[in-house]
């Protein structure tokens, strides 16, 4: 298994529009890569942590789990409306 690749950091105003969805309580659709696949997804966002030098998204699925992604993996997020 190899070691991740170096974290690079998101722009501070994406940083910024995740704290607002977090702080409202939105849920997002997001676009983001696991391994060699992109996946498309409705989360709900509940915290941002900085952990062994990156930062991650604490969210919940649709299925209720609770995960960590790492922000250099999030390709693109937007609120739902509704």
């Amino acid at each position: 298994m190899s070691a991740a690749p170096p974290y690079t950091p998101i722009d501070c105003e994406r940083y910024s529009e995740l704290e607002l969805a977090i702080l409202r309580g939105q849920s997002l659709r997001t676009h983001w890569r696991r391994g060699e696949m992109d996946r498309i997804a409705i989360v709900r966002p509940l915290d941002l942590r900085t952990r062994r030098s990156a930062e991650y998204l604490i969210l919940r699925d649709a299925e209720g789990r609770r995960q960590w992604w790492r922000l250099d993996r999030l390709i693109s997020f937007e609120p739902v409306s509704g």
